[in-house]
């Protein structure tokens, strides 16, 4: 981990160095040729540190080495981002500034200059230092047959976990039960079946009583089992598999088995595999490169093969192989197996092994933090199995991560969990770590943690594409590797929400502070030294006093404060090289003045905080790239916004509290009459349409997300011109300025290509002919719309669209749902207020899987064809007509059996105290 943290201080230093050199000429100066120095012996670092990140162990020696070049690279970092800071504050004022520079001030900015070339050639000399200690990197034969061994214990253990009886086993029965039958079903084609799911779940002791079991060892003429290291050679591979399949069948072993080559050994293995229907399991797969290394050498004769193989990444057990493949994701326990595995580890000398009354709260506990996992139950039940007495038990639950660490008989558990982290390239390592600040348990913001790696220096430049898409990618590669679990998907499963294991947050969280990387502070780990470059405030119920050693702090993010001061006065002077200042849901009411001088930050969130005002040269901010202001009390943008040339997500809607029969849904602010200046803006979201605002934004062109408010009939044309010049436009939100207003769009000849989500909030006097080309559309909602015209037909065949939220869009009384929707899955019917009747012909929207129909009053029946929605699971009444909800109530009701398919029915209304109840129809 050390040698990952390193590695990429090293990394973010030579990007820094390089950008200084070919873009701040003028700011460093006579620097350059220090800056070189550095940046070469770097350089040749770096290549070492790569190999150290390889290493699960470092000698004491490595340690220190690897130390001392993330402590060098930050200092460097942290003197170039002063000096850097000093120079933007002289050049960010305005000319009576820089002339007090340029003569008064001038020998104090020389000072600064001498004084950093100084440190540079100070840091030169320890980097020397550091270098010539290289030697002592090299690692004796002692140290690397450590390695071995603990690669062998690892392979030991996963062997051992094969032979676990089967009663000491707990809600696997139905997993098994399938695997069976995938096994020795009737297809002759050779299927690979893969085990996907993070580490510890109990692949392998799931697969091995699959493997054991006398029905599949009956159904195959030979069987091997190969458990997989991370650095797997093919032939040695190969050579287990031919001692197996031998040893299986009771043959002798080929003697010349040990000098065998390759091709020898591909023709051994498929002249006695020829013929035989065989089974291999590859267990713990890392490489996605293993099958095209072995497959040639197991014959495909139509015999029924079957091959396993258990993985932790999701693109692993998704490969193509070229053959029938089928992929079974193991989920954790449920909470009852869960208690029960744990009772029967920890409470195994108890009558029945059930838990005493008074250990019960902390037991519970401690089963919630294994998040069902099977390798976590059974480790803490062992150590607990020795605890008898209630303040044990609670000191183990409030000091989880300390025993994680220190307790011998829970290592092989955290080594265990950690193979996915280490197997990690050192940028998801530290995209990881970063996740590690959110307090346990919440729920993390897919676009929120995307704008905070690229605010701190996580992404890295990619060609051709944004940083936005290779954060992504950052993102499907940490859920696909079970890192990181998915909370909540869109309609087409794409991950939006996401949080961590609770477990495998504790674990690593040690490492966060360890190496420096960040650091925790709430009211269990409180503590006024930082010293490290991250710090979460997270649910303090006590005055929050001045934090010190924060100097070289980079991100301050608060969560959740119950009792913290109204206001933040003031900021310590050591946060001025703060890159990322998050203060999401803090009761903050005023920024202290010092914000403008933090030159560095690049992401300033104030979502949900009660700040009225921002500063009016906020424009000083020169790299913010993302300013979220949603839901505060903000009510203008200052003028100064558009001198953020860097801003890349202007986030200041604000979501009015409102009923299905409100108009209002959003309120945007008002915007400087220069906001078109900003070149790099991604996402402007809302924005107050003031007058030749549309025109002036007509030139944003680079836009992927606008949302505008306040639109006028007469901004019409330019509204459209805008629109149609986007062609990077995902996302589209239209709001008219009140509810009698017209939204006109027919100006539009067709929207962006691009274009995947669209509110139109307004009175539409025709549906926008336009409607058809949405082609990329996958969420529609027509709020207030009060068409005559029906919608349906316009949008029946649009190829993606999976949401539809019509909210007093339709006046007619029918919705004739005759055709397409073959992507729809959530459907809204709101407020519609003539609306008798709903057909739904067979065939159309067979994927539904939610329906919403809320205040339709006069609709007294239920939509004719529910009962062909055979994908339904839930469906909603809210404040409906008590005829129609009288025809499914009860089991005798008439139109019972048209719902009887659909799992989850709820009726909400207003009893006469006027609270909302809620029925269950189910």
């Amino acid at each position: 981990m050390a040698a990952t943290v390193a590695s990429a201080a090293a990394d973010s230093l030579l990007r820094k160095i390089t950008l200084a050199i070919e873009n701040e000429a003028s700011l460093i100066g006579g620097l350059r040729d220090e800056l070189d120095a550095i940046k070469r012996k770097l350089k040749s670092m770096r290549s070492v540190l790569e190999d150290a990140d390889e290493m699960e162990v470092l000698s004491r020696v490595e340690k220190d080495w690897v130390d001392n070049v993330r402590d060098i690279s930050e200092e460097v970092e942290d003197v170039l981002d002063e000096f850097t800071y000093h120079m933007n504050k002289q050049q960010n004022g305005g000319k009576f500034t820089r002339l007090l520079y340029q003569t008064v001030l001038l020998p104090k900015s020389l000072l600064v200059r001498h004084r950093v070339a100084t440190k540079f050639q100070e840091i030169n000399r320890k980097i020397t230092t550091i270098d010539e200690t290289r030697r002592s990197f090299a690692v004796d034969g002692s140290e690397r047959q450590h390695r071995v061994d603990y690669q062998q214990l690892r392979l030991n253990r996963a062997e051992s976990s094969r032979f676990i009886e089967e009663e000491k086993l707990v809600g696997i029965e139905n997993d098994k039960e399938l695997l069976v039958t995938w096994l020795t079903n009737e297809s002759l084609e050779r299927t690979v079946i893969s085990m996907a799911g993070m580490g510890g779940l109990g692949k392998t002791t799931l697969v091995s009583k699959v493997y054991n079991s006398q029905v599949v060892r009956q159904h195959f003429h030979c069987y091997a089992w190969i458990t997989i290291s991370q650095k797997y050679v093919v032939e040695d591979l190969m050579r287990r598999m031919i001692e197996e399949f031998h040893n299986s069948t009771q043959e002798a072993i080929p003697t010349n088995l040990n000098t065998m080559r390759f091709t020898e050994l591909v023709s051994a293995l498929r002249n006695y595999l020829r013929t035989k229907r065989y089974i291999v399991v590859l267990d713990d797969v890392w490489s996605s490169t293993l099958w095209d290394d072995i497959r040639v050498s197991l014959p495909d004769d139509g015999s029924g093969s079957r091959v396993m193989l258990t993985t932790r990444d999701i693109n692993i057990a998704s490969l193509n192989f070229g053959v029938q493949s089928k992929i079974h994701h193991l989920r954790p326990l449920e909470k009852e197996n869960a208690w029960d595995l744990f009772c029967m580890k920890a409470f195994s000398n108890k009558p029945e092994r059930c838990c005493p009354q008074e250990l019960e709260i902390s037991a519970k506990n401690l089963v919630l933090k294994c998040g069902g996992l099977p390798l976590a139950i059974v480790a803490l039940g062992g150590v607990m199995s020795s605890k008898e007495h209630v303040s044990e038990w609670k000191k183990v639950n409030d000091s989880l991560d300390f025993e994680l660490r220190n307790n011998p008989d829970l290592q092989y558990m955290q080594a265990i969990l950690l193979l996915s982290f280490y197997e990690l390239p050192y940028k998801l390592k530290l995209c990881f770590l970063y996740c590690c600040l959110f307090p346990e348990d919440y729920v993390i913001k897919r676009k929120r943690l995307i704008r905070l790696w690229m605010a701190e220096g996580l992404v890295e430049k990619a060609s051709r594409i944004t940083p936005e898409e290779v954060a992504e990618s950052y993102l499907k590669e940490l859920t696909q590797r079970n890192m990181l679990q998915v909370v909540m998907r869109n309609l087409f499963g794409r991950p939006r929400e996401f949080k961590l294991h609770d477990l495998l947050r504790e674990i690593a969280l040690s490492m966060l502070v360890s190496e420096k990387f960040g650091a925790l502070y709430d009211d269990q780990k409180a503590s006024e030294e930082c010293g490290a470059r991250r710090l979460s405030i997270q649910t303090i119920k006590k005055q929050i006093k001045s934090l010190k050693g924060v100097s070289q702090l980079r991100s301050l993010l608060v969560f959740t404060v119950d009792t913290v001061s109204p206001s933040i006065e003031k900021l310590p002077s050591g946060f001025r090289l703060l890159r990322v200042l998050d203060l999401q849901g803090a009761p903050v009411l005023k920024l202290p003045k010092e914000l403008v001088d933090l030159l560095h930050l690049r992401y300033l969130n104030l979502r949900g905080t009660k700040v009225e005002k921002l500063p009016k040269s906020i424009g000083r901010l020169r790299n913010l790239q993302t300013l979220d202001v949603r839901n505060s009390r903000i009510e203008m943008l200052p003028a100064g916004i558009a001198q953020l040339q860097n801003l890349r997500h202007l986030l200041m809607y604000r979501s009015i509290v409102h009923y299905d029969a409100d108009y209002n849904i959003y309120c945007g602010l008002p915007a400087p009459s220069n906001i078109c200046e900003l070149e790099n803006l991604q996402v402007l979201d809302c924005v107050e349409a003031e007058e030749n605002l549309i025109r002036r934004i007509r030139s944003m062109t680079q836009l992927t997300k606008l949302g505008i408010t306040w639109v006028r009939e007469a901004d019409e044309e330019d509204l459209c011109i805008a629109i149609q010049n986007m062609n990077l436009l995902h996302h589209l939100l239209v709001t008219v300025i009140d509810e009698e207003k017209f939204l006109r769009m027919d100006a539009l000849p067709e929207a962006p290509p691009t274009l995947k989500s669209m509110l139109l909030a307004g009175k539409l006097e025709k549906v926008p002919y336009w409607f058809p080309s949405l082609q990329s559309l996958t969420l529609l909602h027509l709020h207030w719309s009060r068409l005559t015209q029906d919608v349906l037909p316009f949008i029946e065949g649009l190829p993606r669209l999976g949401r539809l939220e019509l909210n007093n869009a339709y006046s007619g009384s029918q919705l004739h749902f005759a055709a397409g929707f073959k992507s729809l899955k959530i459907l809204y019917l709101i407020n519609l207020p003539h609306l008798k009747e709903i057909i739904i012909e067979h065939g159309v929207m067979k994927d539904l899987g939610e329906l919403f129909i809320h205040r339709c009053m006069e609709l007294k029946t239920l939509p004719c064809g529910i009962e062909h929605l055979a994908c339904l699971q839930h469906l909603q009444f809210r404040m409906v007509s008590s005829e129609l909800v009288q025809r499914i109530r009860g089991a005798q009701s008439v139109d019972r059996s048209k719902v009887q398919h659909i799992p989850f029915i709820k009726h909400y209304y207003r009893s006469q105290s006027g609270r909302v109840q809620i029925e269950n129809l189910s």
